[in-house]
């Protein structure tokens, strides 16, 4: 087995492991998973159930009779807790609701006479695995590790498929590894006591959105209360972004509430019509106690800065590595200032607004005000109204949608009002994608197109479950880059109870043409001074990311250089090195390099840990037991 961790870092806010059965063959499969730093939490037999990396904060666990309970992560709830549940579980099954009823993010194991249920989270941010591993089936939290037990390769197939711009559903939910499962994020996983068999049990639906406005936002409030207070309770110091956004400003409000001290720091743009200083500023004089820390806007990494030099071991590409040095940039300082976790607004977006989709249903059920709404969206967007009714006609269901995309990857970007009506942004190649990877793409959304269902029914609904899980597999590889930075980052808009609250609200009454946030904003009433709430906009950094386009050329053109996608055949190197020195080319305004360049910039790193990895292996009896 290789280790591809080793250079990765293991630091608080990274906990990950993989679970085994109470079996001596499992035993001997969970040796071959230990390496410097690794520790284990075992059956009551002794042999290993837990085999990984966590920090004592990051767990709690519980044994009562033949039921076992494991938390890792933000957990929520303390030792007794546990035992309660423990001691009362009789059937796997009764735990869908407990798991219901959490706060905070964290990964589930339950053991009940010898089987074993392993979940994440419905966000997606917390995800689990599985492969057979000299005929054990291993669960694990990360699909890298599973692979590297394997020594299996990233399928180039795969490889193609991310390539996609966007990735559609299902398509991003399956490892570059073939012979490893996931385990979708609504769903838990049980192994049989035999260490063999496997199977998907559903325990999270998204409730049904029929709540109004007026009731849902003190709900919301709670939930996102509750979300901050379980990061904050044990004092201490914490740091918080506090860009000036809606969503940043009502977590840093809700930890000054808390017994933490607070530190908010402030990126400014660089776009002198940015007004995100002005705003934080405008929240920070609310919040006296709160240390203000200002960056100089000019320090800022640009996006793509770096790129060559990111040695993360992810377990899948990420566009999060274009934004990489930025996000990471003052995380050290602020652990220098005490912090312990930084708090960001992250999913703020995707929680207090929805997606316009839902209108495509309105139309249909509640004509005349879903007219009224349409003509304020079609003026606020500046949809044209040829592919506005177009998109409303359109009742492809999903499957067949996705059959269609595979003739079109070629085509331009289709108009914003199909993606925000439609079923979601049809996915793209580019110029630079060889026929080869091309072909491998269709391939893959031709299966998926006869097999696949959407997210939910409704188009609305689909479209904001996909966005959050876009989200998370983002954030869930950031918070990996922090951990290994010192101080790991948190995201409580991506907590389940706060997903779920936010999804109960009618939609109609979530996003509207004539209000901004109203989902946030009134939740956040008698928390956020209104005259903070008052905000109707947000910057875009656009300046930043054309900047950072023209000053990491080189590079760009570096990262072709050698390329592994070239080497693999999936892209022509040249045509990538000629856009590189021209930024401003209109191949590029028309054309998106973020996919291409994650899955580039993850090859690099996964072969640049794979020699290191034989110095790093252990003995079985190096372990250390919690």
């Amino acid at each position: 087995m290789t280790d591809l961790h080793a250079s990765a870092g293991t630091g608080h806010g990274d906990a990950h492991f993989a679970v085994f059965a109470d079996r001596a063959d499992a035993a001997t499969v969970a040796r071959s998973f230990a390496r410097p730093g690794t520790r284990s939490l075992d059956h009551a037999s002794g042999r290993p159930w837990l085999v990984g990396h966590w920090h004592d904060q990051e767990i709690v666990s519980a044994r009562v009779g033949p039921a076992a309970l494991a938390l890792v992560g933000c957990v929520p709830v303390d030792r007794t807790e546990l035992e309660r549940v423990a001691g009362s579980l009789r059937d796997l099954a009764a735990l869908d609701a407990w798991a219901r009823s959490l706060p905070g993010s964290c990964h589930l194991v339950a053991d009940l006479d010898g089987r074993i249920r392993v979940q994440g989270t419905a966000s997606g941010l917390r995800l689990v695995f599985h492969a057979s591993v000299h005929g054990i089936r291993v669960a694990a939290t990360r699909a890298d590790v599973l692979a590297a037990a394997l020594g299996a390769e990233p399928a180039p197939d795969r490889l193609a498929v991310r390539l996609l711009w966007p990735v559609p559903h299902p398509l991003l939910d399956e490892p570059l590894w073939p012979q490893i499962t996931a385990v979708a994020p609504h769903e838990a996983l049980v192994l049989a006591p035999d260490g063999r068999g496997a199977r998907h049990t559903r325990w999270w639906t998204p409730p049904e959105p029929v709540v109004p406005l007026r009731t849902g936002a003190p709900r919301v409030r709670e939930a996102l209360t509750e979300a901050v207070r379980v990061r904050t309770r044990h004092g201490g110091t914490v740091s918080c972004d506090l860009s000036g956004g809606l969503d940043s400003t009502s977590v840093c409000f809700l930890a000054d509430r808390s017994p933490a001290r607070v530190v908010a720091s402030t990126w400014p743009g660089r776009d002198p019509a940015d007004t995100d200083l002005h705003w934080a500023k405008r929240a920070a004089a609310a919040l006296p106690d709160v240390e203000h820390v200002i960056w100089d806007a000019e320090a800022s990494p640009l996006v793509y800065d770096g790129l060559l030099d990111i040695d993360d071991v992810l377990d899948e590409p990420t566009i999060g590595v274009m934004d990489r040095a930025r996000v990471l940039h003052h995380l050290p300082a602020m652990a220098e200032r005490g912090s312990r976790v930084h708090l960001t607004g992250i999913g703020g977006d995707h929680i207090a607004w929805c997606s316009e989709a839902y209108y495509h249903r309105l139309a249909r059920r509640r004509p005349l005000f879903a007219l009224r709404q349409l003509r304020g969206f079609k003026a606020l967007w500046q949809w044209p109204l040829g592919p506005l009714l177009g998109a409303l006609a359109d009742s492809r269901p999903y499957g067949t949608w996705l059959a269609d995309a595979e003739h079109r990857l070629r085509d331009p970007l289709a108009p914003t009002v199909a993606t925000s009506l439609g079923w979601g942004m049809s996915p793209r190649l580019f110029e630079w994608v060889t026929p080869q990877a091309e072909d491998l793409a269709r391939t893959a959304l031709r299966s998926a197109a006869r097999r696949t269902q959407p997210l939910d029914p409704d188009r609305g609904l689909h479209a904001d479950l996909e966005q959050i899980r876009n989200c998370t597999r983002i954030i869930r590889q950031w918070d990996h880059m922090a951990a290994r930075c010192g101080l790991p980052m948190a995201s409580p808009f991506l907590d389940d109870r706060v997903i779920e609250a936010a999804l109960a609200v009618r939609p109609d009454e979530r996003v509207s043409p004539w209000r901004y946030k109203p989902l946030l904003t009134t939740a956040m009433r008698g928390i956020v001074p209104e005259d903070c709430l008052r905000r109707a906009d947000k910057a875009s950094a656009a300046m930043d990311a054309a900047d950072g386009l023209r000053e990491h050329r080189g590079g760009l053109r570096a990262l072709w250089e050698d390329s592994r996608l070239e080497r693999l055949g999936l892209v022509h190197g040249d045509v990538l090195r000629r856009l590189a020195e021209r930024p401003a080319t209109r191949q590029l305004r028309e054309a998106v390099l973020y996919s291409t360049i994650a899955v580039e910039v993850w090859l690099r790193a996964l072969g640049r840990t794979r020699h290191e990895a034989a110095r790093d292996r252990v003995r079985p009896d190096e372990q250390a037991n919690t």
